[in-house]
């Protein structure tokens, strides 16, 4: 079993004026018999669109209609996503140009805008109304108490920004997979950054004590370790590593790429001090390669993201039938 395809979607029609489709995303834990409804997942988010499409849960395509707007309303966080899907007289179009980091082949594009998801879960783009703090963390396996300088912000998911410095890593460790899966192999490293993750969610008042949120909340929030870009001549603005559900991310979640892109352009945070000034989309450099942001954040009276889009593939892979005995499914 591996974290990033332990997922699940559940699709069905809208609940809400505004939306096309209902999507609820489930992370299932291999470690223990639970799914985590807390957050949501960019890539599963993808392949919305083309399902509802190809399922008949939106009307078939016009004549001469090339691309197709899915407005998502997803349950876990109440918000609304918009999948651009190109069509054909078939359905979702599968065939493309588009090549994804870590992602083998190319594919056709879609484009999916998480403008709607600032305060996805907390209800506020900077739940704590910090732009960087400090933050306290527990002690354990050879650590003591340790203070923290964070960043912590939610859109498209919550995430806990920390520099990979502060942990002892070298600041551009995460441009390299092989680099970095060697450091986050330290079982020790892992467990603090755990201890890191259920403070932040603390703080965030998504659990009550740190010490929950891996029973509680494995999936939400991420931890992100950022580090300036390994060069000038890079195509990158900044380096990046996200650790979730107790692992090493092998490329960069989506929904973290929204966060991180809020943050960069966000002055005041660490991400912001650390990235290079973008001149178009942000440039993430991750385990896998680099990841592309299209963002904008109107940072007045209030912060409000305005723009996080992002480029993604998605073709059905396979379909069948699972039978669920009822005795299983939570009583209602």
């Amino acid at each position: 079993a591996d974290v990033l395809t332990s997922k699940l979607a559940i699709v069905g029609p809208p609940s809400v004026p505004g939306a096309d489709v209902d999507y609820t995303f489930g992370q299932v834990s291999f470690v223990s018999s639970q799914v985590d409804y807390k957050g949501n997942c960019g890539n599963i988010s993808a392949g919305v669109g083309p399902f509802a499409i190809d399922e008949g849960l939106l009307p078939p395509p016009g004549a001469g209609e090339t691309h197709r707007v899915v407005r998502i309303h997803n349950t876990n966080t109440s918000a609304i996503l918009k999948a651009t899907v190109p069509i054909g007289a078939h359905g979702a179009e599968v065939d493309g140009s588009i090549a994804i980091s870590g992602v083998p082949g190319t594919g056709a594009c879609i484009d999916l805008d998480f403008s709607a998801t600032s305060g996805s879960v907390t209800g506020k783009l900077l739940p704590s109304g910090h732009r960087s703090e400090m933050l306290s963390v527990a002690g354990g396996d050879g650590h003591g108490p340790e203070e923290l300088e964070v960043t912590l912000l939610d859109a498209g998911q919550p995430t806990v920004f920390v520099r990979s410095a502060d942990l002892g890593l070298a600041p551009t460790t995460c441009a390299s997979s092989v680099l970095t899966a060697v450091a986050l192999a330290d079982a020790a490293l892992l467990r603090r950054i755990e201890r890191i993750r259920g403070a932040g969610a603390v703080r965030m008042g998504i659990v009550q004590t740190w010490q929950e949120a891996e029973e509680k909340s494995p999936y939400t929030p991420f931890v992100v370790l950022v580090g300036p870009a390994p060069g000038a001549d890079e195509p990158k603005d900044l380096t990046a590593t996200c650790i979730f559900m107790q692992q090493l991310h092998k490329a960069y979640p989506v929904t973290g790429s929204v966060a991180t892109t809020a943050a960069a352009l966000l002055p005041g945070t660490i991400v912001h001090a650390i990235a290079k000034p973008p001149t178009g989309a942000l440039r993430i450099g991750h385990p896998s390669g680099v990841m592309e942001v299209e963002g904008c954040v109107e940072d007045g009276k209030s912060t409000t993201l305005v723009r996080a889009s992002i480029a993604r593939t998605a073709r059905r892979l396979m379909d069948g039938s699972a039978y669920v005995p009822w005795a299983v499914w939570p009583k209602l």
